[in-house]
């Protein structure tokens, strides 16, 4: 999976998001400060196309209307206003249109300057986009690559709000945990990791492990220039992927795992690679 998925573009030109205090929104009326946090708000270089040929089948989605506007139009947000939404859907299903066995996982975990009109709006969007492949909520343990072979489904939608119990086909954010460990310190997120991999619910849910960093307020003033990708991602990646290395699938082992900028190392093959591990137990138990 990819962190904050989307944030391959974000638009310098809109206002500040709603995702942001009222202090970022005063100092972004400075043209340079939008710029500061473009560099702060992308986590992503690949769309969601790239994502999808190198292997990324778990999209981490933020998602806002845009106060002021006329209309209900829901757009991608980190920061900074990225693509409408629909744009989005429109091109991870002209992807599965061509890959008919792939499977993937949306999930929407926040959203913002939405009430439920904008929520019916939104489902609406993704039932028109993705239609008969969408997965209903199931039994997590049911749902197999075969199960969803045989269904023609190819989409999970996660939804973290309430109207989810309105729609057979949205799957409740409890479904899919991702806790985060909110540091600066690639030691202290690999000791949360597996920390939280013990924690996890044996049965019943999916389970995020987000293998990322996140700067503070202070990060951000020492190294305004340099961005996210040159202050933390660059420096901790390879230890991120030794770590994924070393894990197993499987229950109470890894499950999603998810990063920043997943073109730098070979974060998705290592990821896909661990499957392997599986096999191997199924051939060891035959």
């Amino acid at each position: 999976g990819s962190h904050d998925s989307f944030s391959y573009w974000v638009d310098e030109k809109s206002p500040v998001g709603p995702d942001q205090a009222a202090a970022i929104k005063r100092l972004a009326r400075i043209s340079l400060v939008k710029k500061i946090m473009k560099k702060w708000s992308v986590t992503q270089n690949l769309t969601f196309k790239e994502q999808l040929e190198g292997g990324i089948r778990y999209f981490d989605l933020r998602v806002s209307s845009k106060p002021g506007e006329i209309g209900q139009e829901i757009y991608f947000i980190h920061g900074l206003f990225g693509i409408k939404v629909w744009d989005g859907l429109m091109e991870i299903n002209a992807f599965l249109e061509q890959h008919p066995k792939e499977v993937i996982f949306l999930d929407f975990n926040h959203f913002y300057a939405m009430d439920d009109s904008h929520h019916c709006f939104l489902i609406n969007r993704i039932r028109s986009a993705f239609g008969s492949k969408l997965c209903s909520v199931e039994c997590v343990e049911y749902v197999t690559l075969q199960y969803m072979w045989e269904r023609k489904h190819q989409v999970l939608i996660f939804y973290h709000y309430p109207l989810w119990r309105e729609y057979p086909f949205l799957w409740p954010g409890n479904k899919m945990p991702a806790p985060w460990a909110n540091t600066t310190n690639v030691h202290k997120l690999l000791q949360f990791l597996e920390t939280t991999l013990e924690e996890r619910s044996r049965y019943g849910t999916f389970h995020v492990s987000q293998a990322i960093l996140t700067p503070r307020v202070k990060t951000i003033a020492r190294h305004l220039i340099r961005g996210l990708k040159n202050t933390l991602v660059h420096r901790n990646l390879p230890m991120i992927l030794n770590w994924v290395k070393a894990q197993k699938p499987g229950v109470m082992g890894v499950n999603i795992i998810t990063s920043d900028f997943v073109e730098l190392v070979d974060f998705a093959a290592t990821v896909i690679a661990l499957n392997d591990l599986l096999l191997e137990e199924d051939e060891s138990a035959t």
